[in-house]
């Protein structure tokens, strides 16, 4: 399953990221195309992606939509390499707060969005060399989070599909991780926070909650995606925290 790192980072290579315009999959682009990999990222605004990287419109709550994207990417160039599952939406509020109707919203974007966009892919990953997929799970999967349970759920469903997806294609040669991030800060944080009475506190707050004191920058989170999706070649079933210690670190 292994293959060159020579092999792993060449021009060949391409990889596909959803909600690559902005926050963790902008950082996952620039991390893979510092690496030499041509990536095209898939958005709602295409428009707005890095200089260096295609953008594609897509929808991952719309079949039609990611099987379109899917096959402008192999059109452009030929293959598909990696796959990074980043799209996604956030979700506040305890069980009692959010209607059926916002559950199947988020489910469908953050679990089905990825199935699809996976689903798409397949047959092209299984002709790369050097095939990979990583999804961005969360650490709030595994540690309760307050007021963020639709949330925290469609993070452990992504949690337990990385790990059956990696057990299923293995043999294919197609390895599957996740990162498990922390709070990140995200354009979306920066909004959140700006909607609460005292930003500022809210920010501290939110830096305190992590054992090193702070959130994690995008760029960390895109490093991590990219080794594990071109370096980390031996590891498969892996979700890998870039939280700052929240998931083991209890400071007092």
């Amino acid at each position: 399953m292994a293959v060159s790192t020579e092999a792993q980072t060449s021009d060949s290579l391409v990889a596909v990221v959803s909600g690559g315009a902005s926050g963790i999959g902008a950082a996952a682009a620039a991390a893979l195309r510092a690496r030499g990999v041509r990536v095209a990222a898939l958005d709602l605004k295409p428009e707005e992606v890095a200089a260096d990287v295609v953008g594609i419109a897509c929808d991952v709550s719309d079949d039609a939509s990611v099987r379109a994207a899917v096959a402008e990417v192999v059109a452009r160039f030929g293959r598909i390499d990696v796959l990074v599952n980043n799209a996604g939406i956030a979700a506040q509020g305890t069980v009692a707060d959010n209607s059926d109707e916002e559950w199947l919203r988020v489910l469908d974007v953050n679990v089905v969005g990825m199935v699809r966009l996976a689903r798409a892919a397949l047959p092209h990953l299984r002709e790369s060399p050097a095939a990979a997929i990583v999804n961005t799970c969360s650490i709030f999967a595994l540690t309760g989070l307050p007021a963020r349970v639709l949330y925290s759920a469609s993070k452990g469903a992504i949690h337990s599909l990385t790990l059956a997806m990696a057990t299923d294609h293995i043999r294919e040669g197609i390895r599957v991780n996740a990162v498990a991030p922390g709070a990140v800060d995200t354009p979306w944080i920066a909004r959140v926070l700006a909607k609460t009475e005292d930003p500022a506190a809210s920010r501290a707050a939110l830096n305190e909650r992590h054992p090193s004191g702070r959130l994690a920058r995008p760029e960390e989170v895109g490093e991590a995606i990219a080794f594990l999706a071109l370096s980390a070649t031996d590891t498969t079933g892996t979700v890998l925290p870039v939280d700052g210690g929240l998931h083991a670190l209890r400071m007092q």
